[in-house]
């Protein structure tokens, strides 16, 4: 999303007076582009709507829209965070399951991200977690290739693993691979203003930048994360 709208959504910008959902929805549509979803929020005479990716709020007339969090204040969540994670394309990750799977993390990372292979020796490590990798290849056309061999691997999983913790390279992607996944993954890393790897996601909505070693991720797993 360009700058300028961002800083738009920040000025609270001010709409007609509206009263539906259509006519709230055509509005930010004219102000920032085209709605994704759009949905009643946890408080009373707000919207929810999706743009790009990003989560905005909208009164019911139509008035405003605020870029933020919303925090429930009785649990101290930030519910905007966990709407962002739970609305991840989870299909397009490399997935990973340990012990019970019951602790969730999503990770971006690119295979020639020397941080990104600490990080998958650390995975092995953690017990009752269930890993979603997005494959992000912001390193050179090296790393596209790789993504793409892991990407068109007949076990993702095992083919992401081994590369990334024993340096076992994948064969090449077949001509006729699908990389349209591959792709549509990259493409998330830049609407979520991912600019380096590793990038961590919780369950909870927050957000890493960078490498963390297993012991904070268990931590996070305990307090919630």
């Amino acid at each position: 999303m360009k700058s300028s709208l961002l800083a738009a959504a920040l000025a609270c910008l001010s709409f007609a007076a509206l009263a539906d959902e259509a006519d709230v929805k055509k509005a930010v549509e004219a102000k920032l582009g085209k709605v994704e979803k759009i949905v009643k929020a946890p408080m009373a005479g707000i919207w929810e709507v999706t743009v790009d990716g990003q989560i905005f709020y909208a009164d019911d007339k139509g008035g405003y829209l605020i870029f933020g969090n919303l925090l429930d204040m009785k649990t101290g969540k930030n519910l905007t965070a966990e709407r962002q994670f739970n609305a991840l394309p989870l299909e397009l990750a490399v997935k990973q399951v340990r012990g019970s799977g019951k602790n969730v993390m999503v990770t971006f990372e690119d295979p020639n991200c020397g941080y990104c292979k600490k990080l998958a020796k650390d995975v092995l490590t953690l017990k009752d977690v269930t890993v979603y990798t997005f494959l992000l290849p912001v390193l050179g056309d090296d790393s596209y290739e790789k993504s793409k061999a892991i990407w068109c691997a007949p076990d993702k999983s095992r083919a992401w693993v081994d590369w990334m913790t024993a340096g076992k390279i994948p064969p090449a992607a077949p001509a006729k691979c699908d990389l349209n996944g591959l792709n549509k993954s990259a493409q998330l890393g830049g609407k979520l203003r991912i600019n380096g790897t590793p990038a961590i996601f919780f369950a909870n909505g927050e957000r890493v930048g960078g490498y963390i070693p297993a012991a904070e991720i268990e931590k996070r797993f305990g307090s919630g994360g």
